[in-house]
């Protein structure tokens, strides 16, 4: 008995410091948020104990609702928000539309600009095989923004048959900037993340941009100050660094 103490007490003590070497390893609050917003928060929270999950804003959100665990969340489509919000899982009171962002139109780098955003010109530079990249329209905001603005051009209906939908926005920058599509529609913001991906072919002006507003919100106790800090003065002045507005 006396001989098996000091083996157990060394396992004891190996079993703590496991436990406790875990436990500081793990980060002190998870957010999830919008693929567009990958690099501006990895600016942001550089210096936090934060577990930034990145993926498309309908994913993420079924997720919450299967219960995947998190402290806030940071959308790119408020109709989602409403989603969870009805779904019971945001802090009451937490939630506000800090930052927003706009569409343009791509092509591979080094692509010229479109002469005109007509049917013809848009087919032509697609040509017999190429696809148009955007988020997956029922889902992926970037999707549901790009398929409104189509929509209201009156291009939608000759389009869809040729477009190659992907899973977050980011998936379709990648396919125009490895040249596998001619086309691509994107965020304003991946451009200034990564400008040598892709080269703009038709900036869509004010008055044609959907409304593009990032919906954040907390969704436990700890996640109220992590959502303060992302709607600093300076937090704030990053987004716009990364091609981000300020929403109104």
């Amino acid at each position: 008995m006396l001989r098996a103490l000091p083996t157990r007490f060394f396992l004891a003590c190996l079993m703590w410091a496991l436990a406790a070497s875990f436990a500081a390893s793990e980060p002190a609050r998870t957010l999830f948020a919008a693929a567009s917003l990958g690099d501006a928060l990895a600016e942001i929270l550089k210096e936090d104990d934060v577990r930034v999950s990145l993926g498309g804003s309908g994913a993420i959100a079924r997720q919450i609702d299967n219960g995947a665990p998190g402290d806030a969340v940071m959308l790119a489509n408020p109709v989602w928000m409403d989603w969870l919000d009805s779904r019971g899982h945001l802090r009451a009171g937490t939630r506000s539309a800090p930052i927003a962002n706009r569409l343009v139109l791509v092509g591979p780098p080094g692509a010229p600009p479109l002469p005109g955003l007509t049917r013809t010109a848009l087919l032509d530079r697609l040509g017999p095989e190429g696809r148009l990249a955007m988020g997956e329209h029922r889902s992926v905001p970037a999707g549901q923004y790009a398929q409104d603005w189509l929509s209201r051009k009156g291009l939608w209906d000759a389009l869809r048959p040729r477009l190659a939908e992907t899973d977050n926005v980011r998936a379709a920058l990648a396919l125009v900037a490895r040249a596998e599509v001619p086309l691509a529609i994107v965020y304003a913001s991946d451009l200034v993340a990564a400008p040598q991906a892709a080269s703009p072919v038709w900036h869509i002006p004010p008055e044609d941009q959907p409304r593009i507003r990032y919906a954040l919100a907390a969704l436990t106790p700890k996640g109220d100050a992590l959502i303060a800090a992302l709607q600093t003065p300076e937090a704030l002045e990053v987004f716009r660094r990364f091609g981000f507005e300020t929403a109104p």
